[in-house]
Protein backbone atom coordinates (compact mmCIF):
# COMPACT_ATOMS: atom_id res chain seq x y z
CA UNK A 1 0.00 0.00 0.00
CA UNK A 2 1.22 3.31 -0.79
CA UNK A 3 0.02 7.18 -0.58
CA UNK A 4 0.00 9.84 -3.05
CA UNK A 5 1.33 13.18 -1.09
CA UNK A 6 0.60 16.56 -3.29
CA UNK A 7 4.07 18.67 -2.59
CA UNK A 8 2.97 22.23 -0.62
CA UNK A 9 5.39 23.74 -2.93
CA UNK A 10 6.76 23.25 -6.38
CA UNK A 11 10.13 24.26 -7.93
CA UNK A 12 9.76 26.86 -10.37
CA UNK A 13 11.24 28.99 -12.56
CA UNK A 14 9.37 30.98 -14.95
CA UNK A 15 11.10 32.24 -18.42
CA UNK A 16 8.71 34.30 -20.07
CA UNK A 17 11.62 34.22 -23.19
CA UNK A 18 11.68 35.44 -26.21
CA UNK A 19 13.61 32.59 -27.62
CA UNK A 20 13.48 32.32 -30.98
CA UNK A 21 12.56 28.96 -32.28
CA UNK A 22 13.59 29.50 -35.60
CA UNK A 23 14.90 33.25 -37.46
CA UNK A 24 11.86 33.36 -39.98
CA UNK A 25 11.72 36.87 -42.66
CA UNK A 26 9.42 38.13 -40.23
CA UNK A 27 11.31 38.28 -37.24
CA UNK A 28 9.02 35.69 -35.16
CA UNK A 29 9.25 34.53 -32.07
CA UNK A 30 8.77 31.74 -29.79
CA UNK A 31 7.79 32.84 -26.01
CA UNK A 32 8.07 30.18 -23.16
CA UNK A 33 7.15 29.44 -19.90
CA UNK A 34 9.88 27.06 -17.78
CA UNK A 35 8.21 24.68 -14.44
CA UNK A 36 9.16 22.36 -12.22
CA UNK A 37 6.87 20.45 -10.79
CA UNK A 38 6.79 18.10 -7.66
CA UNK A 39 4.95 14.68 -7.02
CA UNK A 40 5.85 12.84 -4.06
CA UNK A 41 4.45 8.98 -3.05
CA UNK A 42 5.25 7.57 0.63
CA UNK A 43 5.11 3.33 1.26
CA UNK A 44 6.12 1.16 3.59
CA UNK A 45 9.32 -1.06 2.64
CA UNK A 46 8.48 -4.76 2.42
CA UNK A 47 12.28 -5.64 2.44
CA UNK A 48 15.50 -5.51 4.61
CA UNK A 49 18.55 -5.64 3.27
CA UNK A 50 21.86 -6.25 5.73
CA UNK A 51 25.37 -6.41 4.73
CA UNK A 52 26.81 -8.87 7.68
CA UNK A 53 30.08 -11.00 7.94
CA UNK A 54 33.05 -12.42 9.96
CA UNK A 55 36.72 -11.38 10.92
CA UNK A 56 38.86 -13.59 12.20
CA UNK A 57 42.74 -13.86 13.36
CA UNK A 58 44.93 -16.16 13.14
CA UNK A 59 49.23 -17.01 13.75
CA UNK A 60 49.01 -18.13 9.73
CA UNK A 61 46.87 -17.16 6.78
CA UNK A 62 45.80 -20.90 6.88
CA UNK A 63 44.29 -20.65 10.81
CA UNK A 64 42.43 -17.18 9.83
CA UNK A 65 40.55 -18.65 6.95
CA UNK A 66 39.94 -21.75 8.94
CA UNK A 67 38.44 -20.03 11.57
CA UNK A 68 36.54 -17.38 9.09
CA UNK A 69 35.46 -20.48 7.23
CA UNK A 70 33.85 -21.92 10.11
CA UNK A 71 32.02 -18.93 11.12
CA UNK A 72 30.65 -17.66 7.89
CA UNK A 73 29.40 -21.33 7.26
CA UNK A 74 27.40 -21.53 10.59
CA UNK A 75 26.48 -17.61 9.93
CA UNK A 76 25.15 -18.43 6.18
CA UNK A 77 23.39 -21.73 8.05
CA UNK A 78 21.25 -19.73 10.37
CA UNK A 79 20.43 -17.39 7.84
CA UNK A 80 18.67 -20.17 5.69
CA UNK A 81 17.14 -21.67 8.61
CA UNK A 82 15.46 -18.08 9.51
CA UNK A 83 13.90 -18.66 5.93
CA UNK A 84 16.11 -15.88 3.93
CA UNK A 85 16.75 -18.61 0.55
CA UNK A 86 19.88 -18.86 -1.15
CA UNK A 87 19.17 -16.14 -3.87
CA UNK A 88 18.88 -13.62 -1.27
CA UNK A 89 22.29 -14.48 -0.01
CA UNK A 90 25.40 -12.92 -1.64
CA UNK A 91 29.38 -12.49 -0.58
CA UNK A 92 29.84 -9.13 -0.85
CA UNK A 93 33.58 -8.86 0.39
CA UNK A 94 36.51 -11.01 1.41
CA UNK A 95 40.12 -10.45 1.77
CA UNK A 96 43.03 -11.86 3.15
CA UNK A 97 46.16 -9.37 4.75
CA UNK A 98 48.65 -9.57 7.33
CA UNK A 99 48.85 -7.93 10.46
CA UNK A 100 51.81 -6.07 11.09
CA UNK A 101 53.84 -5.35 14.66
CA UNK A 102 55.27 -1.64 14.52
CA UNK A 103 58.72 -1.08 16.35
CA UNK A 104 60.51 2.13 17.35
CA UNK A 105 64.11 -0.01 17.33
CA UNK A 106 66.66 0.85 15.65
CA UNK A 107 69.16 -1.00 14.03
CA UNK A 108 73.28 -0.58 14.46
CA UNK A 109 73.38 2.07 11.79
CA UNK A 110 70.18 3.83 13.26
CA UNK A 111 67.54 3.47 10.99
CA UNK A 112 63.95 2.08 12.36
CA UNK A 113 63.33 -1.27 11.76
CA UNK A 114 61.19 -2.44 9.68
CA UNK A 115 57.74 -3.83 11.09
CA UNK A 116 57.29 -7.36 11.29
CA UNK A 117 53.94 -9.88 10.30
CA UNK A 118 52.21 -10.81 13.76
CA UNK A 119 49.63 -12.63 12.35
CA UNK A 120 46.82 -12.75 9.32
CA UNK A 121 43.12 -11.21 9.45
CA UNK A 122 40.60 -12.40 6.98
CA UNK A 123 37.32 -10.38 6.65
CA UNK A 124 34.43 -11.90 4.88
CA UNK A 125 30.85 -10.08 4.24
CA UNK A 126 27.43 -11.10 2.73
CA UNK A 127 24.97 -9.06 1.57
CA UNK A 128 21.12 -10.64 2.37
CA UNK A 129 17.64 -9.34 1.46
CA UNK A 130 15.36 -10.32 4.25
CA UNK A 131 12.00 -10.09 3.31
CA UNK A 132 10.11 -10.90 6.84
CA UNK A 133 10.89 -7.69 8.03
CA UNK A 134 9.08 -8.88 11.23
CA UNK A 135 12.13 -11.21 11.99
CA UNK A 136 14.79 -9.10 10.97
CA UNK A 137 16.10 -8.65 14.61
CA UNK A 138 15.61 -11.89 14.89
CA UNK A 139 17.77 -13.12 11.86
CA UNK A 140 20.36 -10.01 13.17
CA UNK A 141 20.42 -12.10 16.98
CA UNK A 142 20.86 -15.74 15.66
CA UNK A 143 23.72 -13.91 12.89
CA UNK A 144 25.92 -12.57 15.75
CA UNK A 145 25.52 -15.56 18.25
CA UNK A 146 27.10 -17.90 15.68
CA UNK A 147 30.04 -15.58 15.33
CA UNK A 148 28.80 -12.65 12.71
CA UNK A 149 31.20 -9.86 14.04
CA UNK A 150 30.59 -6.85 11.20
CA UNK A 151 27.22 -5.68 10.18
CA UNK A 152 28.27 -2.76 7.93
CA UNK A 153 24.81 -1.45 7.41
CA UNK A 154 20.79 -1.86 7.45
CA UNK A 155 18.67 -0.25 4.75
CA UNK A 156 15.19 -0.92 4.22
CA UNK A 157 13.43 -0.92 0.40
CA UNK A 158 10.14 -1.52 -1.70
CA UNK A 159 10.73 -4.83 -3.84
CA UNK A 160 8.62 -3.28 -7.00
CA UNK A 161 8.51 0.78 -7.27
CA UNK A 162 6.99 1.06 -10.54
CA UNK A 163 3.87 1.75 -9.55
CA UNK A 164 5.23 4.56 -6.97
CA UNK A 165 7.09 6.28 -9.76
CA UNK A 166 4.51 6.11 -12.06
CA UNK A 167 2.19 7.79 -9.22
CA UNK A 168 4.83 10.06 -8.49
CA UNK A 169 5.12 11.39 -12.23
CA UNK A 170 1.58 11.86 -12.68
CA UNK A 171 1.45 14.00 -9.43
CA UNK A 172 4.46 16.06 -10.48
CA UNK A 173 3.14 16.71 -14.18
CA UNK A 174 -0.38 17.77 -12.61
CA UNK A 175 1.61 19.86 -9.94
CA UNK A 176 3.67 21.46 -12.99
CA UNK A 177 0.53 21.93 -15.19
CA UNK A 178 -1.68 23.58 -11.93
CA UNK A 179 1.30 25.80 -11.35
CA UNK A 180 1.80 26.70 -15.03
CA UNK A 181 -1.82 27.52 -15.78
CA UNK A 182 -1.99 29.97 -12.75
CA UNK A 183 1.19 32.42 -14.64
CA UNK A 184 -0.71 31.96 -17.41
CA UNK A 185 -4.00 33.27 -16.38
CA UNK A 186 -2.64 35.70 -14.32
CA UNK A 187 -0.43 36.87 -17.21
CA UNK A 188 -3.73 36.83 -19.62
CA UNK A 189 -1.93 34.38 -22.14
CA UNK A 190 -2.48 30.46 -22.91
CA UNK A 191 -0.06 27.25 -22.97
CA UNK A 192 0.58 26.13 -25.82
CA UNK A 193 2.32 22.85 -26.99
CA UNK A 194 4.81 21.32 -25.06
CA UNK A 195 8.00 21.69 -25.86
CA UNK A 196 10.21 19.84 -23.56
CA UNK A 197 10.08 17.53 -20.61
CA UNK A 198 12.73 16.10 -18.14
CA UNK A 199 13.06 14.19 -15.39
CA UNK A 200 14.67 13.60 -11.93
CA UNK A 201 13.87 11.14 -9.24
CA UNK A 202 15.38 10.27 -6.23
CA UNK A 203 13.93 8.22 -2.45
CA UNK A 204 14.76 8.22 0.82
CA UNK A 205 16.00 5.55 2.81
CA UNK A 206 16.22 5.05 6.44
CA UNK A 207 19.27 3.52 6.96
CA UNK A 208 20.54 1.70 10.25
CA UNK A 209 24.20 1.71 10.77
CA UNK A 210 26.53 -0.66 13.05
CA UNK A 211 29.67 -0.71 13.78
CA UNK A 212 31.98 -3.87 14.53
CA UNK A 213 32.10 -2.52 18.53
CA UNK A 214 27.91 -2.24 18.61
CA UNK A 215 28.33 -5.90 17.60
CA UNK A 216 30.78 -7.36 19.93
CA UNK A 217 28.47 -5.55 22.86
CA UNK A 218 24.65 -6.50 21.20
CA UNK A 219 26.23 -10.70 21.33
CA UNK A 220 26.74 -9.77 24.93
CA UNK A 221 23.32 -8.70 25.60
CA UNK A 222 20.31 -10.64 26.06
CA UNK A 223 18.05 -7.82 24.84
CA UNK A 224 16.39 -8.39 20.81
CA UNK A 225 17.81 -5.83 18.29
CA UNK A 226 15.50 -3.41 17.97
CA UNK A 227 15.13 -2.44 14.01
CA UNK A 228 11.99 -0.22 12.62
CA UNK A 229 11.61 -0.29 9.45
CA UNK A 230 9.49 3.41 9.09
CA UNK A 231 8.46 4.73 5.55
CA UNK A 232 9.83 5.17 2.07
CA UNK A 233 9.85 8.81 0.18
CA UNK A 234 10.14 8.68 -3.58
CA UNK A 235 9.95 11.91 -5.54
CA UNK A 236 9.75 12.68 -8.95
CA UNK A 237 10.63 16.56 -10.06
CA UNK A 238 9.41 17.04 -13.83
CA UNK A 239 11.12 20.19 -15.86
CA UNK A 240 8.46 21.05 -18.34
CA UNK A 241 8.29 23.72 -20.92
CA UNK A 242 5.54 25.22 -23.26
CA UNK A 243 5.21 27.88 -25.78
CA UNK A 244 3.11 30.88 -24.62
CA UNK A 245 0.13 31.80 -27.04
CA UNK A 246 -1.60 35.23 -26.98
CA UNK A 247 -5.07 34.58 -25.70
CA UNK A 248 -8.02 34.78 -27.90
CA UNK A 249 -9.50 38.31 -27.65
CA UNK A 250 -11.99 37.12 -30.90
CA UNK A 251 -14.81 36.51 -28.29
Amino acid sequence: MYKAILPITAALTLAALATPAAFADDKKYTSTINISGVGEVTAAPDMAIVTSGVVTDGETARDALTANTEAMTALVNVLKEAGVEDKDIQTSGFSVHPNYVHTDKRDENGYQLPPKISGYRVSNNVTVRIKDLDNVGAVLDSAVTVGANTINGISFAVSDTKELLQEARKRAMENAMATAKIYTDTAGVELGNVMNISENQHYSPAPMMKSRGAMMAMAESDMAVPVEAGEMNYSVTVNVQWEIEQADDSE
